[in-house]
């Protein structure tokens, strides 16, 4: 593919990414079979990971994330540095038909949205 359709196939998945929700990411979280994972690379993800937090690639979350999250009711709350990542990954999960997929942003938004919780309960 011509380099100028690769660039704007990204720019159109990028504008169909899903909102980020903190909040429900949070509530979701406190459901005892609710999966965390962190959607970055490898490097990145090192750096910032989230306590119990399943990693994948971008490129593997829609062949790996069945093997994790088998049920497609199963609350899936998505991490990145950034969110990019997390939104398309979100857009791709429910494309794939999970029903419960909360992009919970970036990782030191969501970090902090966990803290705020916690200090509340």
């Amino acid at each position: 593919m011509p380099p100028i359709f690769l660039a704007l196939s990204f720019f159109s998945v990028a504008a169909t990414a899903a909102e980020v929700d903190q909040q429900a990411a949070v509530a979701a979280l406190e459901k005892p079979q609710a999966v965390l994972i962190g959607i970055d690379t490898r490097e990145t993800f090192a750096d910032s990971a989230l306590p119990d937090t399943r990693h994948l690639s971008l490129e593997d979350v829609t062949t790996k994330v069945p093997e994790v999250a088998p049920d497609k009711n199963t609350p899936i709350v998505l991490y990145a540095a950034s969110a990019r990542r997390s939104s398309i990954a979100q857009d791709s999960l429910t494309a794939l038909g999970y029903r419960q997929v909360i992009n919970g942003g970036s990782y030191y938004g969501l970090k902090k949205a966990l803290q705020q919780d916690e200090v509340q309960n």
